[in-house]
Order: C-alpha cells, then structure tokens, then sequence
C-alpha cells in the first residue's frame, strides 16, 4: 500500500476532537504545533485502553507529515494503531481526517518505548501491547 492510502477502516481507534480558536496561528489556520496534541490525545486514549498500570512508556521519536491546511471551524478525527512492534519499542501510526474527508490531512508515526523509571532503562514490550498487534 502506498503512502497515506489508508482508511479510516484500517485502525484500531478513532478519537474526534474539535478544533479551538486558540489552535490558530495569525495566518488563520490551525498552527503546525497544534496537531501534535490531537496526535497526542488519541495516543492517551489509545494507551488508557491497555489499561498499564504502574508501566511506563516515553516518547522517542515523532515524525509528521503535514498534507493539508487545517482552517477553524473544523471537525476533526484522529485515527490510530500500532504499526510495528520492536523488543523495547513500539510505532504508533497515525491519521488526522476531517469530517467528511477521505484523505489525511496530516501523518504521524510516533516511536513509544516502555521503559522502566527505576532502572532508567527501556524493558520489554508490555503483553498488553502485544495482544493488539494479535487482534
């Protein structure tokens, strides 16, 4: 499959949020900083579902892709899934898409490590994670 040709079908979980004023810049559209936080909350989401208690996961590496301009009002939804599972480290891929869109207008593949604060050193994949690559 080629680059940003998935569908909202293709993910695991869906998180809509609605975009504010305050995610403007003066040009009038929604600021390139601001997605990384609807990245960010459907990522929380995504996670809260694996349910990790006393685990934790770090953020090493975010890559986006910006493919459309995003102007205030929009409906947006943020789709996510893992897609890819290292021995530490997961991909979280995921799509912003505006209501009634069918192509993403952003693309992020963020890199998730489970780490352990008390060894201050990365640890296996959580079972949990690996079930929902399984599923």
């Amino acid at each position: 499959m080629r680059k940003f040709e998935l569908k909202r079908s293709d993910f695991s979980y869906s998180y809509k949020v609605a975009t504010r004023w305050k995610d403007m810049d003066s040009y009038g559209h929604v600021n390139n900083a601001t997605y990384l936080t609807y990245f960010e909350d459907a990522r929380i989401t995504m996670i809260k579902k694996w349910k990790l208690k006393e685990k934790s996961l770090i953020v090493a590496s975010i890559k986006v892709d910006y493919l459309a301009q995003i102007k205030h009002p929009s409906s947006l939804e943020v789709c996510a899934k893992v897609s890819r599972v290292g021995g530490s480290s997961f991909d979280v891929l995921s799509y912003i898409f505006e209501e009634g869109g069918d192509k993403p207008v952003a693309v992020s593949t963020i890199v998730v490590v489970c780490f352990d604060y008390e060894r201050q050193r990365p640890v296996r994949v959580f079972p949990q994670i690996l079930e929902e690559v399984k599923e």
